[in-house]
């Protein structure tokens, strides 16, 4: 098969979790899911519309891929129609993935903004599951208001469960909330962690990841120990459809993880 033809998926589950977001479940028509890494994408085709990198957010318990999608346009759209039983193209997994390994033994900090957690919830499933090899391990996360957040039941689990310290701040309080209200980077000062001995993963917005990693470097965390995700920049995933320049960056063929070491000068002329 030609590299950019994609293969058929079929839809196993859709899990809707908000007004414009699903979760599906795919695996192949034929064969096992070929293996993925934390921070990989793989390109989405919906027939007769077209195709969009989608970040693979967990493995299924079936076996296939777990990937949430919000319906933002035509493509995003029809695939949050798909229902079980339903077939769509699915090309990679693609990309550099979140360097977990070289987090351990270090205190991690997970900062996520909106559907960024989507790409990072694979990160969390890893470090709940080992956390005895890593220093302590927090999660901050925001959301547009308290009825936006998506995997809200997680985020309970990685609190209750396993240790994880999780805070939570919104755009937009409404009458029941009692948490924090702002930017995500503001939830910096409210956790705990020994700057030198950090590695954080962040993917957001790129306003969000700008101002977040520049407060953790701020802080005394090596700007080589911050992670970032330029998905969003994404087009045909193999480098070949000539839009994925991120400054002198191939971000289809050197993304979407980048430490922001190297990434700093390049969020300027990301979209926000």
């Amino acid at each position: 098969m030609h590299p950019m033809t994609p293969a058929p998926y079929r839809v196993c589950s859709r899990r809707p979790d908000l007004a414009d977001t699903v979760t599906l479940t795919l695996r192949p028509v034929e064969g096992p899911c070929p293996p993925f890494l934390p921070g990989q994408f793989t390109m989405l085709h919906a027939p007769g519309v077209g195709e969009i990198p989608i970040s693979i957010s967990g493995r299924a318990r079936s076996g296939g891929y777990a990937q949430t999608i919000r319906a933002v346009g035509a493509v995003s759209g029809a695939l949050c129609r798909m229902r079980p039983g339903d077939v769509v193209g699915v090309r990679g997994p693609y990309g550099t993935a979140w360097d977990v390994p070289a987090a351990a033994g270090l205190d991690v900090i997970v900062a996520a903004d909106g559907l960024g957690l989507a790409p990072l919830r694979p990160v969390v499933r890893e470090l709940a599951a080992h956390g005895s090899r890593y220093g302590r391990i927090s999660v901050i996360v925001g959301t547009r208001s308290p009825a936006t957040l998506v995997y809200p039941g997680e985020l309970v689990r990685w609190r209750d469960l396993h240790g994880i310290d999780v805070k939570i701040t919104v755009d937009h309080p409404d009458r029941s909330w009692r948490g924090q209200v702002g930017p995500v980077a503001q939830l910096v000062d409210r956790i705990v962690f020994e700057p030198h001995r950090t590695f954080a993963f962040v993917c957001g917005p790129g306003v969000m990841m700008r101002v977040t990693a520049a407060e953790l470097v701020q802080r005394g965390v090596p700007a080589g120990q911050v992670a970032l995700s330029v998905e969003r920049t994404m087009k045909c995933g193999a480098g070949r459809c000539g839009h994925h320049r991120l400054g002198p960056l191939s971000a289809c063929l050197e993304g979407p993880v980048l430490s922001y070491e190297r990434a700093a000068g390049l969020l300027a002329v990301m979209e926000p």
